[in-house]
């Protein structure tokens, strides 16, 4: 299956050049003119990169990234006329993964994107310990969770619990189901002591990464890649 590109750029002249050089090289290219289109564009089209102008209508691309960077660990290389130290310097606070000014070679940028999408493949391969969501980092072999770079002590069972839940995105788990998995099939304590580690890891991480499914169960929210 061929990689998904998603341009957000409002000249079209510059998106028409970026386009045909990645079809031609086998890419699937999808095209947003501001930055309030290419945070829809990139919800619904879940690219495998993005390329992202700075300079644009509605919402710049400062702003778009860190909305990105928010929701996703997609790959951004940005593409702006903004040549100064300040503003790549910027650019990378933001936690893009290559900033590439204008005017540009397009075999250069074809030759970083392939760069980009190589080193995430590898770390994909080598980081298998490790299960990321959103900001969150969850280390099976150090025992350890990252929220925002942050290190968040969790005792065991909600480390058990936010982990069986991670490597099940969009599954929904009973209370009961739950207990059995963590605490085990012989465990006969009170059932909400489930609801009570729910609620600790969500105070602890400072966010709601668990939904709760009324009447159901709890889950995580599938990624979009």
């Amino acid at each position: 299956m061929s990689k998904r590109i998603l341009i957000i750029e409002d000249e079209t002249a510059i998106q028409n050049i970026i386009r045909a050089f990645l079809e031609d090289s086998g890419y699937t290219v999808d095209l947003a003119g501001d930055g309030m289109e290419g945070i829809e564009k990139f919800r619904s089209c879940r690219p495998d990169l993005v390329l992202l102008d700075l300079m644009l209508p509605k919402i710049d691309g400062f702003t778009v990234c860190e909305i990105l960077r928010r929701e996703s660990r997609v790959p951004i290389i940005m593409l702006t006329a903004l040549d100064d130290d300040r503003s790549q310097m910027k650019g990378f606070d933001a936690l893009a993964d290559d900033y590439i000014t204008k005017p540009f070679s397009m075999p250069l940028v074809m030759r970083r994107i392939e760069a980009v999408l190589r080193r995430l493949e590898q770390e994909g391969q080598t980081d298998a310990s490790r299960i990321r969501y959103r900001d969150l980092v969850l280390d099976t072999e150090g025992f350890t969770v990252l929220a925002g770079g942050e290190n968040i002590p969790l005792t065991t069972r909600e480390f058990e619990i936010l982990k069986l839940l991670l490597e099940n995105q969009g599954r929904v788990f009973t209370r009961d189901h739950l207990l059995n998995r963590i605490w085990g099939y012989d465990y006969f304590g009170d059932e909400k002591i489930v609801n009570t580690h729910i609620k600790n890891i969500r105070k602890k991480l400072g966010a709601d990464y668990i939904e709760t499914i009324r009447g159901v169960g709890y889950k995580i929210e599938k990624e979009n890649p």
